[in-house]
């Protein structure tokens, strides 16, 4: 077959074109398909750095002198003065690397920030150089239909076509494919599979009339009002429970602003995921934590958000395009013998002492969604109470050459300890990488908002002997198999909670390290061991098997299983519902969904209990009320009903909050903003002046499960 890969960030080959994850994945599956025979093209920007590549490789300048327009019609409530459409005369070379055809568009906006690659989110609003993706999505599309869609393709139905050459497009990261999978949808000459490669908002949208004018541009017309979501709720002054809700929206929707789980967009906005999800063919995920976390959101402070919204509804009506295809750790460091490097010598020549622990991060500068401010105050932390450790840090702020320093707090660190921490602003280059990954004895990873996925990484550090210290979460549980030290998820900017947390597990680590050698290295030798479970062979494989089913006409069903475990019992067919009726049956008591348990019969009281006692655990207390209400547990009806009180206080007035099995409780205001109630015996208190006393409280709990949900509670005096 022919597989078209489309991505902003392609060439992993080459350490100046790369700035993330998304380079490697892209090459190095290429690289695959390319081995078991089959030919793959890559459209990717030159991003203004042709002449570095054509001094180094095989680069042919093409016939393709495309001029064209772009539309451009941004929100006037985020661009003031927006900057009209753009005029751009796309060009094309062509670069054969390794049995790989690259071709490599460039025009005046695609060859912007040669350095950085991606446009700063700082720039919407303001820079016009924040549409270098949109524009990116454009010159591609054209490119394909014009040059990847004709006689060598062929047109097919179910199978090769007359040129013998079906074309599967996988296109990667929705931000930068959303017009492939609807202008693509109605052309035999293509299939689209959507590969996922991060955790962006799943609700991050395009503005609706920009999207619509781009649409119309290349003759595709979409039922738009599909998309929209339902209107947030209304407080009705005599409905207790429309007031609730509508409390519970509003604080919501400040502190979701905050997570980075939610995009935060008006209905003006149409979800380009949901958009992809409709019309695309496939959706291919890195890691099976990836396609959970992203298809519920599930004991995320999203969650309960999420549900209402219409990607939710989508995202379920094509349950069966979903698949893993897995990810890997690249060849090269799999090939390679972690013994023939010196880690004395490594670590001498960074100016370290080789006698201490190293501890080693290495991504690119992001400093909210890396934690990278609460590693580096964590850093500072340890230094203060244990000088005898290292660290080896790198924040890519650039692709490579001259890299600017990124935050100046970071630095100033670094310059306290010159010999303890060494700290980088550039990618390095592999050999680099390697050598460093194999000096080190742990590596830090603690991301936040479940932005990352497979983190590759992560999984070469590991391939090397480093002891993982990351976040637990969902979406690379692939990776805890092996006892590590976790970090609790974090969706807080600066959390604090995520700091302490990193703090305790290096000074833990580096007890190990010296106390007990022979548990530090069977940690090690089972890290590596993992790690090298992880390969593009067996990703490759996966998604061929995929595309070559997709080319045939054999779209599979969900599976039966995946559907229980969601909790999505609507999906299910009357055929399932009999066939595998102790699972749902399972599933249903597990999620306290007492209308689906409704579906097998009568529930008896043993049943309720069982409702009672899940819907505990998940924090879901209005329907622990109703539960202890139909069981006639007056008792604890009472309690639930009186698990909010406001009591007088000399400093105006005492919230009392108790939630069994919650680690942490914070009271959100209608802006969002969270603030913290301490612990008190089996409660949670806070004081406050009268005046900023709400009359219907809402709480953002922390459970010891690690799940977080919502309670909005009746208030008792």
């Amino acid at each position: 077959m022919h597989v078209v890969k489309v991505a902003f960030e392609a060439l992993g080959f080459d350490v100046r074109m790369m700035r993330g994850g998304l380079a490697p994945l892209v090459w190095q599956l290429a690289r695959e398909y390319v081995d078991r025979g089959h030919r793959v093209s890559v459209v990717t920007p030159t991003h203004g750095r042709l002449d570095h590549l054509a001094a180094r490789y095989d680069v042919t300048e093409l016939d393709h002198h495309d001029e064209h327009l772009v539309p451009l019609v941004p929100d006037p409530a985020v661009w003031p003065d927006p900057p009209g459409d753009r005029t751009v005369t796309t060009r094309a070379h062509l670069l054969r690397h390794e049995g790989v055809d690259v071709y490599l568009l460039g025009n005046d906006q695609l060859d912007l920030l040669p350095e950085r690659i991606y446009p700063a989110a700082a720039s919407e609003g303001t820079d016009p150089a924040f549409f270098k993706p949109l524009v990116f999505q454009v010159a591609a599309l054209r490119f394909l239909l014009r040059r990847l869609g004709g006689e060598g393709a062929g047109h097919f139905t179910g199978g090769a076509g007359a040129g013998g050459e079906p074309t599967l497009v996988q296109a990667y990261e929705p931000y930068y494919h959303y017009l492939l999978p609807p202008v693509l949808a109605g052309d035999p000459r293509f299939r689209v599979v959507s590969t996922v490669a991060s955790n962006m908002p799943i609700d991050l949208g395009v503005y609706r009339p920009q999207l619509a004018r781009l649409l119309a541009m290349f003759g595709t017309g979409v039922d738009l009002d599909r998309y929209l979501d339902p209107p947030a709720p209304v407080a009705v002054p005599d409905d207790p429970g429309a007031v609730r809700a509508a409390a519970l929206a509003t604080a919501l929707a400040g502190h979701l602003r905050h997570t980075r789980l939610s995009a935060g967009r008006g209905a003006d906005h149409v979800s380009l995921f949901a958009l992809i999800a409709d019309h695309c063919d496939s959706i291919d995920f890195l890691t099976p934590g990836q396609r959970d976390f992203y298809s519920t959101f599930r004991d995320t402070p999203y969650e309960v958000a999420f549900r209402r919204t219409a990607v939710a509804r989508v995202v379920r009506d094509n349950a069966g395009k979903q698949f893993v295809g897995g990810c890997g750790v690249p060849a090269p460091w799999l090939d390679r013998d972690p013994g023939t490097v010196d880690r004395t010598r490594v670590l001498d020549g960074l100016g370290l002492d080789p006698g201490r622990p190293t501890f080693h991060h290495v991504a690119r500068y992001s400093v909210h969604h890396k934690g990278q401010w609460e590693l580096v105050r964590a850093v500072e932390a340890v230094l203060a109470t244990d000088p005898e450790v290292n660290f080896v840090l790198r924040m890519a702020t650039a692709a490579g050459g001259d890299a600017p320093v990124g935050e100046p707090y970071f630095q100033r660190v670094a310059d306290r300890f010159p010999d303890r921490v060494r700290l980088f602003w550039s990618m390095a280059d592999e050999e680099t990488f390697f050598r460093e990954a194999v000096a080190a004895d742990y590596c830090l990873f603690p991301s936040k908002y479940e932005l990352d996925t497979f983190l590759i990484a992560q999984g070469q550090a590991m391939v090397c002997g480093a002891v993982p210290i990351a976040t637990a979460q969902e979406s690379t549980r692939h990776y805890r198999p092996v006892p590590g030290f976790d970090l609790p998820r974090s969706f807080t900017p600066d959390d604090p909670r995520l700091t302490r947390a990193l703090v305790g597990r290096i000074h833990e680590a580096a007890r190990l390290w010296r106390g007990d050698p022979d548990g530090y290295r069977r940690l090690s030798a089972d890290a590596a061991a993992l790690g090298r479970t992880f390969t593009y062979a067996a990703a490759a494989d996966r998604r061929l098997d995929r595309f070559a089913r997709l080319l045939a006409g054999d779209v599979p069903p969900p599976p039966v299983e995946h559907l229980i475990g969601y909790g999505w019992f609507d999906q299910l067919d009357g055929r399932q519902w009999q066939t595998h009726r102790a699972a749902i049956r399972a599933a249903a008591i597990g999620f306290a969904d007492l209308e689906a348990v409704h579906r097998f019969g009568p529930v008896d009281v043993a049943t309720l209990r069982q409702l009672h006692a899940a819907a505990d655990r998940r924090g879901d207390f209005d329907r622990c009320l109703e539960l202890a209400d139909l069981l006639g547990d007056t008792d604890r009806a009472d309690a639930l009903r009186s698990r909010c009180r406001v009591l007088p206080h000399p400093d105006g007035n005492e919230l009392r909050y108790e939630a069994a099995g919650a680690a942490g409780v914070d009271l959100v205001t209608p802006d969002g903003r969270p603030r913290p109630l301490e612990p008190d015996g089996p409660a949670f208190r806070i004081v406050l002046p009268v005046a900023a006393t709400p009359g219907v409280p809402v709480f953002l709990l922390r459970l010891a499960s690690g799940r977080s949900t919502w309670d909005v509670p009746p208030v008792a005096s």
